[in-house]
């Protein structure tokens, strides 16, 4: 058996919020390439990996504020408004304030780490603060203290199994879809 380990977030992948380009300004959206996503994209996802949102910012947005691209296989975590919408980007995106995403470092699988947020979900949201709706700071991301089998190896076995029986609902949601057709 696995040696599981207590570690903060913190220590497991880099906690990066995001931001909204003005929408005042038609430049920082119109005929925008980059892929930018709000927990509403979420609300209606029912996958593991995101490759874009209803809209997308310009190069232009992106500089405007203080969102930044995140790379593949960042885990992105909704952190206010609801609290716990969990996808993995498939290519580079950036996402709104509504967001508490951790980029996974070497030692940490993507997957596992998909798995492991959405199981604390919970305990993550019960952490939130506000009187208007709750909401999940960037420091209390960092913070929140999860267990992890120290063996990267065994979060891939772990996170092989859980997707391999998401892959199966996946495939019976598109067949459920067709028959409905």
């Amino acid at each position: 058996m696995a040696e599981w380990v207590e570690r903060k977030i913190s220590d497991i992948g880099t906690v990066v919020g995001g931001a909204t380009p003005s929408t005042k300004k038609p430049e920082n959206y119109e005929g925008g390439k980059i892929a930018w996503i709000t927990p509403k994209d979420l609300s209606t996802f029912s996958g593991r990996y995101i490759e874009r949102g209803e809209r997308n910012i310009t190069e232009i947005g992106l500089k405007s504020c203080s969102t930044q691209l995140l790379p593949p296989n960042t885990v992105l975590f909704s952190s206010r408004a609801p609290i716990g919408y969990v996808a993995i980007t498939a290519n580079e995106v950036c996402t709104n304030q509504g967001f508490k995403s951790v980029i996974p470092n070497e030692n940490t699988d993507p997957l596992f780490l998909f798995y492991l947020l959405k199981y604390n979900k919970d305990k993550i949201e019960g952490m939130g603060s506000g009187t208007t709706f709750k909401e999940v700071s960037g420091n209390t991301m960092k913070n929140i203290v999860v267990n992890v089998p120290t063996d990267k190896k065994v979060q891939e076995k772990i996170a092989a199994i859980l997707g391999s029986i998401d892959d199966k609902i996946e495939e019976n949601e598109q067949i459920n879809n067709n028959l409905a057709a």
